[in-house]
């Protein structure tokens, strides 16, 4: 059994001359949640859409459970919950009542399984309420509780948390986390809010134009990630004075008159602010700062924030 429930090779979707996914290589190991970093354009939707089968690749390979995704959609993708951006739901009926009729579809056995997955999202069973009255938040909660209902073992969540406000963010990052940590479901979510993402995921895998730039272990990028220190003293140049005579250091830079950032951790910052006020400097601040996922985007990316 492969150790991987998704894994592709190579995988890419050429529109004419514009490749959307190129060459992909991805891995989502059982029982974690994987985020797909990217911003708006990046290939996230794409990549997703191939590995459901809605969206054939231009070359490159999907596997599932270890499994070719093609001749074996039948026994695979009923094993998925998916929401790759919004499902044609009827607005006259309520929420309750379009899910009968997904579940009517699906065959679906289990009498509870509306009612839990409604619950699980945050959402009232046998609520009176038109789909068409329903908020931008209600109908994501709805586009998921459909992706959960029918108990999937794997999860494909396009922008999950796209319409919610903080609160709503907050509750869906819970019951993602719990489906993965209660219930033993592997998740691939893609998301272009870092901040969510870095809350929630256990790998994360960068796409910039198509390109996967980066998979880590979120913990191993937190290890590769820059910290610095930040002082704040009432000269900067004789605080680099300071560095370079004193503790031979001169991976540092002054950022204006009274701010200086070092990257080198070799010495211990009691000592280097011990020093510059033994030479009369006065230090308000020495502050070490970790790079955020933000910060690490931009640096991978070589280019702006995600937006």
């Amino acid at each position: 059994m492969s150790e991987y429930v998704i894994e592709t090779n190579h995988l890419t979707k050429q529109y004419g001359a514009q490749k959307s996914v190129a060459e992909l290589n991805i891995h989502v190991q059982r029982g974690r949640i994987y985020g797909l970093l990217g911003r708006n354009g990046a290939g996230k939707t794409t990549t997703m859409k191939m590995l459901l089968g809605l969206t054939q690749p231009t070359s490159g390979e999907v596997s599932i459970w270890g499994k070719p995704l093609p001749g074996n959609e039948k026994t695979l993708l009923p094993r998925i919950g998916s929401l790759i951006e919004s499902p044609g739901f009827y607005p006259n009926l309520t929420g309750t009542e379009n899910l009968r009729i997904f579940a009517a579809l699906r065959g679906l056995k289990n009498q509870n399984a509306i009612q839990s997955a409604l619950e699980l999202v945050g959402l009232p069973y046998r609520d009176k309420k038109l789909f068409s009255q329903y908020s931008l938040g209600m109908k994501q909660r709805l586009a998921i509780a459909l992706a959960v209902m029918h108990d999937p073992e794997l999860l494909i969540l396009d922008e999950p948390i796209n319409g919610l406000d903080p609160i709503g963010i907050a509750e869906v990052r819970s019951f993602i986390r719990a489906l993965c940590d209660e219930r033993g479901k592997t998740i691939l979510i893609s998301s272009h809010i870092l901040s969510e993402v870095a809350l929630l995921a256990d790998d994360i895998g960068i796409i910039d134009h198509g390109v996967l730039l980066e998979e880590e272990g979120f913990a191993d990028l937190e290890a590769k990630s820059n910290k610095y220190v930040r002082f704040t003293v009432s000269d900067t140049n004789q605080a680099a004075e300071i560095l370079r005579g004193v503790f031979h250091e001169n991976q540092f830079t002054t950022q204006d008159s009274h701010t200086l950032r070092l990257d080198s951790s070799k010495i211990s910052v009691a000592k280097i602010v011990a020093a510059f006020v033994q030479h009369g400097l006065e230090v308000s601040e020495a502050a070490t700062v970790e790079e955020s996922l933000e910060d690490y985007f931009k640096r991978v990316t070589g280019g702006e924030g995600i937006a």
